[in-house]
C-alpha cells in the first residue's frame, strides 16, 4: 500500500474540462539512449508505466518522436485502454538519429502525425495533442489551420503548443483554444517566466519540460541542497515542490524509466515548502552562484 500519491499535487482542468492531477509523467526516458530505439531495460520501463496509475499519476506526456514511436507503443502495451488516464502526445518533429530532432510542419505531415498517433495509442480521439515545434520553414497559419481542422473533425480534444512565446500563443489562439503550453522551465532556467505568467492569467496549463534541472543550485552546500537536507527530501523533490507552489497552472512532468525513481518523484507532490524556503529559492535562482 503506497503512502504517497500524485493527488497531493492538486488538480488542474486542461481546457477547462479535462481534470488531471498536477504532477504528471514525461514518457521520453522510457526509450533508448539519445531518445532513440528501445529502452536498455524494457522490463523496467514497462514496470514504471504500470506503476503510474497506482501512484495517482494520470497525466502522461509523450510524443511520436520519442523513439521514434517507441514511447507511444509501450504506453499502449502497458496501459491501454487508459481508464482514468490522460495520454497527451506531440507531433511535428522528425528523427534522423539519436539526439537529432528536425521540425516538419507541413500540413499533410502534421495530419499524418495525428492519424498515426491515434493508431499507435489505440484511441479514436487524442485528449491533448501538442505541436512539438512551430516549423519556421512553413507559414505558421498553415500549421495552425490544419490543427484547427483536425480538432473540428474530432481527432483532437484539446490542443497545446511547445517552445513558444506569448506572441505565438496569441497567434495560434485565433485558430483554436490553446489549452497547454510546454516550455523549458525549471529552478535553474526561468527564461519562460513571461509565458508562464501569461498562461496563468489565461487559464492555460503550463507543462515545464526538464523540470528537475537545477544546475548550480543542486550542488552541495547550495540553498537548494540545504533546504532539501532540512526537509529530509531530495533536491529533485524540492524542485518539484517549488514548481507546484510557483503557479496553480503548473503541470510538472518529471520522467524516468525506473519505478523507484518514479516513486521518489511522486513524493515531491506532498512536500510543503514554506514561503521562506520558496522565496529563498527564488532569490537563489536570480543569483545562482550565491550559496
Amino acid at each position: 500500500m503506497t503512502t504517497h500519491d500524485a493527488s497531493a499535487s492538486g488538480t488542474f482542468k486542461i481546457g477547462g474540462d479535462l481534470e488531471v492531477n498536477r504532477l504528471g509523467f514525461g514518457a521520453m526516458r522510457i526509450t533508448g539512449k539519445g531518445i532513440w530505439g528501445e529502452p536498455a531495460d524494457g522490463a523496467k520501463a514497462k514496470a514504471t508505466l504500470a506503476r503510474l496509475p497506482e501512484l495517482g499519476v494520470n497525466l502522461i506526456d509523450t510524443a511520436d518522436s520519442y523513439g521514434p514511436y517507441v514511447s507511444e507503443d509501450l504506453i499502449r502495451e502497458v496501459l491501454h485502454p487508459y481508464k482514468g488516464l490522460v495520454i497527451a502526445t506531440k507531433g511535428g518533429l522528425t528523427r534522423h538519429g539519436p539526439d537529432v530532432w528536425v521540425p516538419v510542419g507541413r500540413p499533410e505531415y502534421l495530419r499524418q502525425c495525428v492519424l498515426m498517433s491515434l493508431r499507435r495509442l489505440g484511441v479514436e480521439r487524442i485528449d491533448l495533442w501538442q505541436l512539438h515545434r512551430i516549423d519556421a520553414k512553413v507559414p505558421r497559419d498553415e500549421q495552425f489551420g490544419v490543427i484547427r481542422d483536425m480538432q473540428n473533425e474530432g481527432l483532437i480534444r484539446h490542443v497545446g503548443l511547445s517552445e513558444v512565446n506569448v506572441e505565438e500563443i496569441e497567434a495560434a489562439a485565433s485558430f483554436f483554444k490553446v489549452a497547454t503550453v510546454q516550455n523549458l522551465y525549471n529552478l535553474g532556467n526561468r527564461k519562460s517566466e513571461a509565458v508562464l505568467d501569461y498562461a496563468e492569467k489565461h487559464g492555460i496549463g503550463f507543462i515545464p519540460w526538464y523540470p528537475l534541472a537545477a544546475g548550480e543550485l543542486a550542488k552541495e552546500g547550495s540553498v537548494l541542497s540545504k533546504i532539501a537536507q532540512k526537509l529530509g527530501a531530495t533536491t529533485g523533490q524540492v524542485a518539484i515542490a517549488w514548481l507546484l507552489k510557483r503557479s496553480p497552472v503548473m503541470l510538472p512532468i518529471p520522467g524516468t524509466g525506473d519505478p523507484g525513481h518514479l516513486e521518489e518523484n511522486v513524493k515531491g507532490a506532498a512536500l510543503n515548502l514554506s514561503q521562506d524556503d520558496f522565496e529563498a529559492l527564488e532569490h537563489a535562482v536570480k543569483t545562482p552562484n550565491t550559496p
